[in-house]
């Protein structure tokens, strides 16, 4: 992380999920499990964010949002996909209005698998983007 001259900071958008995998967000930034010990930082604008954390399937209405976000933020920039909805659209992969996981509408560099995913897989998934937020970097 020798590159980043700030601590990174992520932005969590919620698709459409039953909201599990948001809880578990949430928990990160709880003191027990603390996701800033690693420099990481939460922010409500994704214009500012590095890392986009998306709970959720994509349909139809919030596709276009989901799209508006990643333009808006900058580069280089990396996305988790959390849980199972988000990767493949999980238990509402069915449902007439649902185009499926995340990697329909944007590139995802990072899923993780669950449902709900665990507070320890979204850490651990965080640590991986920094190290791929340093390649796309070195890229750039």
């Amino acid at each position: 992380m020798a590159f980043l001259k700030r601590s990174p900071w992520i932005f969590h958008y919620d698709g459409s999920s039953c909201n599990g995998c948001d809880i578990e967000v949430l928990a990160c930034l709880t003191p027990m499990y603390d996701v800033e010990r690693f420099g990481v930082i939460n922010t409500g604008n994704p214009k500012h964010s590095d890392i986009l954390l998306i709970t959720g399937s994509i349909n139809r209405q919030n596709e276009h949002v989901v799209k508006t976000i990643y333009r808006q933020m900058g580069d280089p920039k990396v996305v988790i996909a959390i849980g199972t909805c988000a990767a493949s659209g999980g238990i509402f992969a069915e449902c007439y209005n649902v185009l499926g996981g995340v990697d329909t509408t944007i590139p995802v560099d990072v899923y993780i698998p669950g449902c709900a995913a665990r507070p320890e897989a979204i850490i651990d998934s965080v640590i991986q983007a920094l190290g791929i937020l340093e390649e796309k970097q070195k890229q750039t």
